[in-house]
């Protein structure tokens, strides 16, 4: 007797297309995705129409001037500084401890929670780039800036209230960025290796 072909059974694939959709939706909804990154800046209020244009102009001794160069050097004044020494520096310019004639000037404010100080409160770190930095020391030149002003808030917190500046009420807060008001102001990146 001859034996009969058997059949292969065929596989129901009516549902694949609900399985995979299903599939589709799960890893987008756990997938995290890169989100780019930003610098945080708050740009200054525009000038009062009443001011004089000699109320803007800054003391030479209140301006840290930074410089960032095509060869990813750093200057800071007039010294070649590596990017973890510019934290230290910045912090040293906007503290003023000393109250030195080539540091910002310090002036009496009345600051809630602490009275009247001696504060560094018209300081500016001016960074300028090279269009041929890289935007990676560009970041990091950024980074220890904003850095040292975190570390001197910080500082001030826990001496009068032994907590982080983050942890502090919002009045706290704003108490201790009237002592350490962060002033970074950036030029626009020139290409100044070249002639004009």
């Amino acid at each position: 007797m001859a034996k009969k072909k058997r059949e292969v059974p065929e596989v129901n694939s009516s549902s694949t297309a609900d399985i995979a959709f299903l599939l589709l939706i799960f890893f987008l909804v756990t997938t995290s995705m890169d989100t780019d990154r930003g610098l945080a800046r708050r740009l200054p209020p525009p000038p009062e129409p009443n001011q004089k244009i000699d109320d803007m102009k800054l003391k030479e001794r209140n301006v840290l001037t930074v410089f960032l160069n095509m060869n990813d050097q750093l200057m800071c004044g007039d010294d070649y500084v590596e990017v973890d020494e510019i934290r230290a520096k910045a912090k040293e310019f906007v503290k003023n401890e000393a109250n030195d004639d080539h540091m910002p000037e310090k002036h009496l404010v009345n600051v809630p929670f602490f009275g009247d100080m001696m504060v560094t409160e018209k300081h500016v770190i001016s960074l300028r780039c090279d269009r041929g930095s890289s935007y990676k020391e560009y970041l990091a030149v950024q980074n220890e800036l904003v850095a040292a002003y975190n570390e001197l808030r910080d500082e001030a917190a826990q001496a009068k209230w032994g907590k982080n500046y983050v942890d502090l009420s919002d009045d706290q807060q704003d108490a201790i960025r009237k002592i350490y008001p962060q002033n970074i102001s950036e030029a626009e990146p020139k290409k100044y290796g070249e002639k004009k």
